[in-house]
């Protein structure tokens, strides 16, 4: 079975189980999957069910489809997302993103764990991603054009919605949550970098490194999907502080952060 039919057995799989129009998609990063038990009227899909969908292999990742509402609106929310280190080809990858903009999703919300690596930064902020850096030499368009979700050429000048970043400063600003800005830099993984890879990162421009996101942003920007992005700074990135790094204190890190993180979603999606 080809892509293309995949992905149409998985959107009626989907359908079958909820047929209603779907507007908004979110993608939960490692550690930030407690927002999905807020959904009301859930319906929870595991992957291993859905046509088509790859697994997720990574701790901190349900690997699961939450669909209901959240703050009035019907939401498609992914507990764990899927990386190019798992040795998954991007089009994989991608599938799920592929997947919510053929139900319908017109913004997607994408989230995930990163490390610090502008200096000012402490572990528990949130960052708003303004632009990204794609460092991995890899795209998930390359190859086949897919025509029915958008042209060969794509720009992504504006690759993060300017109205989505200013609305999330507002809703910040108003729950008293001090949020930062800054550029996202996608490396492969999984190893964390090293030292000179970070000082690399930051004279090219970089605020915050991580595993994931950027090739999501651009299949969504391939369909014409506004992107809000938001970063949770887990860990100061290597090299910044003398100590080694762990997932671990990514998860632990996150979970300390959910709480204000959730805040600053559910309102978001109400003000969208």
């Amino acid at each position: 079975m080809d892509y293309m039919a995949n992905m149409k057995e998985a959107i009626d799989y989907i359908n079958e189980k909820y047929s209603e129009k779907l507007e908004l998609g979110i993608v939960l990063g490692s550690g930030l999957g407690g927002l999905g038990e807020r959904i009301e009227n859930p319906i929870k899909i595991s992957y291993k069910d859905i046509p088509g969908f790859p697994l997720s292999t990574v701790e901190g990742h349900k690997g699961q489809l939450i669909i209901g509402q959240l703050s009035g609106k019907n939401v498609i929310a992914m507990q764990g997302r899927f990386h190019y280190y798992e040795g998954y080809p991007l089009s994989q990858v991608v599938f799920p993103i592929r997947v919510m903009i053929g139900l319908g999703i017109k913004t997607l919300i994408v989230t995930n764990a990163a490390g610090g690596v502008n200096e000012n930064f402490v572990p528990g902020d949130l960052m708003i991603i303004e632009d990204h850096i794609n460092f991995t030499g890899q795209n998930p368009l390359i190859g086949q054009n897919l025509d029915s979700f958008g042209p060969r050429f794509v720009d992504m000048t504006k690759a993060y919605d300017e109205k989505l970043i200013q609305l999330a400063m507002k809703v910040g600003e108003n729950l008293n949550i001090n949020l930062q800005k800054g550029v996202y830099m996608w490396l492969t993984g999984p190893t964390y970098e090293t030292p000179a890879e970070i000082r690399l990162a930051r004279t090219l421009g970089a605020s915050a490194v991580g595993m994931s996101t950027v090739p999501e942003v651009i299949v969504a920007r391939h369909s014409g999907v506004e992107v809000l992005g938001i970063s949770c700074i887990t860990n100061m990135a290597a090299g910044i502080l003398d100590k080694p790094l762990n997932h671990e204190e990514v998860i632990e890190t996150s979970l300390k952060v959910q709480d204000k993180f959730e805040k600053l979603i559910v309102e978001v999606i109400d003000r969208i």
